[in-house]
């Protein structure tokens, strides 16, 4: 049987506003084994960002269990959160999240400062290898501004790739990037899907969806669909079916 690396078992989430109690997720169940890359998609007020700020263990439910590569998260406090974070899940953000006045390979190398048992070379090193994963080798040594916004999202992917996570959690990664540069955002997921790499990547955009695996679907806070991707879309042949001066957004 494949192994589970999440495994989220009847997940509520709710917020109180004031007398109000918002029930921001209503029983989510759902797990993503080894391997796997699964597109989360839902509207404004479907519960995806809470689901997001759970799965990233930057927030716990208000009852049912988030499992993480065997880890029980509602049992962790902030410390101990904090340390799972960093080492099982790298984060992909729609706004990059880099340093401005910082390399690619220093802010790729961002994670490893927290984790004391790598050395200065052997942090030096994965940067680098992490930055040649993802095809940024001649863009070590450049700044943010540098590079374009296509190249600043591969530097942040390299970043979550640095730390060896379980998981790679993308939100709406290609979401500031045209329709030619999330393609090759895609195709590089794609790439690492068949590395191995489990792969969480959350859009509201149905033709980014296309190129995962398998999509959940939420609504006002419960999955209302969950199914294989029968036919999985190429990113690379998607990239290639364009105009070569395409003026797409």
């Amino acid at each position: 049987m494949a192994e589970k690396i999440l495994d989220i078992i009847d997940l509520k989430r709710e917020f109180k506003m004031g007398e109000e109690i918002v029930h921001a997720l209503k029983g989510v169940t759902f797990s993503v084994t080894r391997g796997e890359f699964v597109t989360i998609m839902g509207s404004s007020g479907s519960g995806k960002s809470t689901l997001l700020n759970i799965l990233g263990c930057l927030d716990k439910p208000s009852s049912g269990d988030y499992i993480l590569d065997g880890v029980n998260v509602k049992n962790l406090d902030r410390d101990e959160l904090a340390i799972l974070r960093n080492q099982k899940i790298g984060f992909v953000f729609q706004a990059y999240n880099l340093l401005a006045r910082t390399t690619a390979k220093e802010n790729v190398e961002l994670p490893l400062l927290y984790n004391p048992k790598v050395s200065g070379e052997e942090r030096h090193q994965r940067a680098i290898n992490a930055l040649t994963a993802v095809k940024l080798e001649n863009r070590i040594d450049h700044l943010p501004n540098q590079m374009s916004g296509g190249q600043q999202q591969r530097v942040a992917i390299a970043r979550a790739l640095v730390n060896e996570p379980v998981m790679i959690l993308a939100d709406e990664a290609t979401g500031n990037l045209d329709t030619r540069t999330s393609y090759e955002i895609m195709a590089l997921m794609q790439d690492l899907h068949k590395q191995g790499r489990t792969i969480v990547f959350v859009t509201h955009e149905p033709d980014i969806a296309a190129f995962s695996t398998r999509t959940v679907t939420l609504r006002d806070g419960k999955v209302i669909k969950d199914l294989q991707n029968e036919n999985i879309r190429s990113a690379k042949e998607a990239l290639e079916s364009l105009p070569v001066n395409d003026d797409y957004k």
